[in-house]
């Protein structure tokens, strides 16, 4: 006699284990997949030294990245600042000396550099609150960027343009600064320091 209404389970546990197995290696793929499909790479135009520089410099990274009298911050410096130093005529005898020099310096040209910090146009961040202000170390959001010998390779979204760094170099962000730039790590710390954190402050 049928009975209606009811469905019998013939799938033996080999059929389960082989579904778990099925799914883990799946997720597994995604997992490695989802960085090479939605991050680009970009070259920078010629490799840098940070370290070199902050040996031959007196003030840290404030030679090179510095504050107007106003307060603001110069960010990236300028062909300008750097020829406060450097001439047409290689300093060095390295390949990216040359290319400084020939393609940048002597022809005037302004170093399209890939910004890694870079935030959206909706983010006000003062650098003068932070450093000067509040005292913060450099470090603190950009690590040992300026220990580093070599630049890094840049890599940004595909799907916003903006850098990796932004959302950090981990699929589960459960880092910090250095690591990543997100909205959350910074709420996280004007809370943890007593700051305000209401949305007028870093947004404009």
């Amino acid at each position: 006699m049928a009975t209606h209404g009811k469905k019998q389970d013939n799938r033996s546990p080999a059929d389960w284990w082989l579904f778990v197995l099925g799914f883990v290696l799946f997720a597994a793929v995604g997992f490695w997949a989802t960085p090479a499909i939605l991050y680009a790479e970009k070259p920078q135009p010629f490799q840098f030294s940070h370290k070199l520089h902050m040996e031959q410099v007196g003030e840290g990274c404030q030679s090179c990245h510095a504050f107007r009298e106003d307060g603001s911050y110069t960010g990236i410096p300028s062909l300008e600042k750097c020829k406060e130093c450097h001439g047409e005529e290689p300093m060095g005898e390295t390949p990216e000396e040359k290319v400084f020099s020939k393609d940048y310096v002597a022809k005037n040209k302004p170093i399209p550099w890939q910004v890694y910090s870079k935030q959206p146009p909706c983010v006000f961040f003062s650098h003068a609150a932070h450093v000067a202000n509040a005292g913060l170390e450099c470090a603190s959001c950009h690590g040992d960027h300026g220990d580093t010998e070599k630049l890094r390779t840049y890599e940004y979204n595909r799907l916003t343009g903006y850098s990796r760094d932004i959302w950090g170099w981990s699929l589960i962000p459960l880092d910090g600064p250095p690591k990543r730039m997100k909205m959350d790590d910074c709420a996280k710390c004007h809370r943890d320091n007593g700051v305000r954190d209401a949305c007028f402050v870093c947004h404009k």
